[in-house]
């Protein structure tokens, strides 16, 4: 059964180890879930796998969490990045939980002639990224890096991995088709346009260069967010984690 609040740190995890309780972290755990000392909860730092601690103190701004047994083993994930033109408050947010949830492993906002939004609060997006991990039980928070121009981008992009970016316009290949024919587990990348899509000059840079593919997700318009999660999910389906088994077979 899974404990009532999972948590993650920065400590290092191990047994008989104790972690010590960020402040929001005790008031969490004290005034939200009313967790008293003794009741259990899991931690997971995305480097000792995820363990199950038992509350040693709970202040209202201090706590501490004694380390009992590892519950799951830190296990390698897809390394997909996910690089997104950035978007208004409320759809960013539902973009980076939802990104989370599907396994990319880093979030890179990057500034295309047509953004709407240049503001960038990255301190809310790795919290919203924190969250999502927590709720969703994966066992690591992906990066999340500062804006950059697209030009930024692709004049330091590193070599053997491979771009996928999601056109709406000119040639493309679809999208299951194209990841069909990719590498599993590959180092790949995913580039979602901005409102309104990418301008011709933007993608036929992008057309030119061997390491991108352009893919279309189909023959609707899709919202910017909702495009980041279709293409986050076929790619998971064809060439990332979702091929392997349930979680709980590969906890066992």
């Amino acid at each position: 059964m899974p404990e009532r609040a999972r948590l993650f740190t920065q400590d290092d995890l191990s047994d008989g180890g104790v972690v010590e309780l960020t402040a929001n972290q005790a008031h969490y755990l004290r005034n939200v879930m009313r967790f008293q000392p003794g009741e259990t909860v899991t931690l997971f730092n995305g480097r000792d796998g995820e363990w199950r601690g038992r509350v040693a103190a709970l202040g209202k701004v201090r706590g501490q969490v004694e380390m009992e047994v590892r519950t799951r083993r830190q296990r390698d994930e897809p390394d997909l990045w996910l690089l997104f033109a950035p978007l208004k408050r409320g759809p960013m947010d539902i973009l980076v939980q939802k990104a989370v949830e599907l396994g990319a492993s880093r979030l890179l906002p990057v500034l295309t002639e047509r953004v709407n939004s240049t503001r960038i609060n990255t301190a809310r997006l790795t919290a919203n990224a924190v969250e999502a991990a927590e709720q969703c039980e994966r066992l690591t928070i992906p990066d999340i890096s500062t804006a950059v121009s697209l030009g930024e981008v692709l004049s330091g992009w590193p070599a053997g991995r491979h771009l996928w970016i999601c056109a709406e316009t000119g040639a493309s290949t679809p999208v299951g088709e194209a990841f069909g024919g990719g590498q599993i587990g590959g180092a790949d990348a995913i580039l979602v346009g901005p409102e309104g899509g990418f301008v011709n000059n933007e993608l036929d840079v992008l057309n030119k260069l061997p390491f991108v593919t352009a893919v279309s997700l189909g023959p609707r318009i899709l919202r910017a967010e909702t495009a980041a999660m279709a293409a986050l999910a076929c790619y998971q389906a064809v060439l990332g984690d979702w091929r392997l088994p349930p979680r709980a077979e590969l906890d066992q």
